[in-house]
């Protein structure tokens, strides 16, 4: 084939298990053969609508087939395909758009109106609607109706851009991260060798699709491999183990957040999770409470470190390691080389903490149109920068201390907020929790812990300061305790700092 990048991968697969189903979801299956002949149909409906080589396609909705066929089509016609975020308000979105300069916008209906808005804004040439045809909207299935699926194979190098997924943006706007057809077959390579994914893997999908967790570490290794992926559109605890026990999935990834309100049902002692043989979990620090929690069902869930300029797997630690390393991040993926900085730029000794910098033919190849940004993101010009401090055991396993943005000093000690999250979890009645930072005339900075409780669990401020008190040095300690409703997150469930602040730091 003359494509060797992501988009010959429904002809490849097809060609070697048709019948095999590939994608399972509210509305149905499809078979691989299923699958790639509706990437062929959408495929020549966008070639014949103008899209061509480097053109720009973005999709907007939930996890759904429809997806999966609109990344495949776009990128099997050397175009780039732009996965945007459902959470986003239509300026947010108007300005992915245009910062890409998307010319084709595929959208859902649940996100109708925010993506007229944003396209509108952004000036996209065309949108393409999963409801059906309406004014100035074409309709998706009827796209692929009135297409052939005659063979189509455009030339695609490794190294072309594949997709642009953009940061989420916590702290200033977003950058697009530009992962090439070779950043995204690396990750899965490492996927597949170091999760042992296989043939009839059964993998749920809860995380979602334009998050690059969910798309590249689960759903694309298993459709490279030739498994099958379980789509849902939105995480709902119950949901998930029903599915689990009725479709005997076997291989899943979610963030700590997940994971907890799995195991915090009632129906999660009587489950049936036999199936599950590798759970993998990403996005955050994982609390000691959670890995205990499922260690205690037998469940030996893998913990992962990731980014989306990385594609996103950098470190990993396997099951057989759970018990030991328990809190580690793991070590780096098979095709991947890490390194833990300190602030001189030496490498740090085991327990010294440091950033952490990773290369590895899975690494973007820069941000989309910001080649300051992009300089500024490498070390060198070649190890990529994380932003993360961690330290390193004497065995070579990474423990993530927590960002370096979070960090902040008390009385000239670093104090990381991670660690002292990661002792309030411990406290039966919190349920969240975030540490940050807040100016103080004598210290400079002292810890304020935003806490939001369990359900009918009652605690108050000195009750979590006492629980703290010989679990962490004093300077540790925060000096006051918000009790709150919520804590803001971003789609892949990764607490927003600067939002926590903004709320609570005053």
């Amino acid at each position: 084939m003359l494509n060797q990048g992501i988009g010959s991968w429904p002809a490849r697969r097809a060609r070697k298990t048709p019948d095999r189903v590939a994608v399972v979801h509210e509305e149905g299956s499809r078979t691989y053969r299923e699958l790639h002949r509706r990437v062929l149909r959408l495929a020549h409906g966008l070639r014949a609508l103008g899209v061509a080589q480097g053109d720009r396609v973005a999709y907007l909705g939930p996890n759904h087939p429809a997806f999966l066929e609109a990344l495949f089509a776009a990128v099997a016609l050397g175009a780039v395909f732009v996965p945007l975020n459902t959470r986003l308000a239509a300026p947010e979105l108007a300005y992915n758009l245009a910062d890409s300069g998307s010319t084709v916008l595929v959208h859902a209906p649940e996100q109708a109106g925010a993506a007229r808005a944003a396209a509108d804004r952004a000036g996209v040439r065309l949108r393409i609607a999963l409801a059906g045809p309406a004014e100035g909207v074409l309709g998706y299935e009827e796209l692929l109706a009135g297409a052939c699926e005659e063979p189509l194979d455009v030339a695609v190098a490794p190294d072309d851009p594949c997709m642009i997924m953009y940061t989420s943006g916590t702290t200033g706007r977003p950058k697009g991260a530009v992962l090439s057809h070779a950043n995204i077959t690396w990750n899965s390579v490492n996927v597949l060798v170091d999760t042992d994914l296989a043939g009839d893997e059964v993998t749920l999908v809860v995380a979602p699709l334009f998050h690059t967790g969910g798309l590249n570490m689960t759903c694309l290794p298993t459709l490279l491999k030739g498994g099958r992926v379980v789509l849902h559109g939105a995480f709902d605890a119950q949901r998930v183990l029903e599915t689990v026990e009725r479709l005997g999935v076997t291989y899943m990834f979610g963030v700590p957040t997940m994971y907890d309100a799995m195991a915090a049902l009632p129906r999660w002692a009587t489950t049936d999770l036999s199936s599950l043989r590798s759970l993998n979990c990403g996005g955050a620090p994982v609390p000691a409470r959670t890995i205990a929690a499922y260690l205690e069902r037998g469940l030996a869930f893998s913990q992962g470190y990731g980014m989306t300029e990385a594609s996103p797997g950098v470190l990993y630690l396997d099951k057989e390691q759970a018990a030991a390393k328990a809190g580690s991040t793991g070590v780096p993926h098979f095709f991947t080389d890490t390194r833990v900085v300190r602030a001189d730029g030496r490498d740090a000794a085991p327990g010294e903490r440091g950033e952490v910098l990773v290369q590895g033919p899975h690494v973007m190849t820069g941000y989309w149109g910001r080649p300051e940004d992009t300089a500024a993101a490498f070390a060198d010009g070649d190890w990529l920068r994380t932003g993360d401090i961690a330290r390193t055991d004497a065995d070579g396993y990474a423990y993530i201390v927590d960002r370096v943005k979070d960090m902040y000093v008390s009385g000239g000690e670093n104090v990381y907020p991670a660690e002292v999250e990661d002792a309030i979890l411990a406290h039966p009645a919190v349920a969240e929790c975030a540490v940050i930072g807040v100016p103080d005339p004598r210290w400079g900075e002292v810890g304020r812990a935003v806490v939001v409780l369990r359900p009918g669990a009652d605690a108050g401020e000195q009750d979590i300061l006492d629980h703290l008190r010989g679990r962490l040095a004093k300077y540790k300690i925060p000096k006051s305790v918000v009790l709150a409703d919520t804590l803001p997150r971003t789609a892949s469930g990764k607490i927003v700092k600067p939002a926590v602040r903004d709320l609570h730091a005053s």
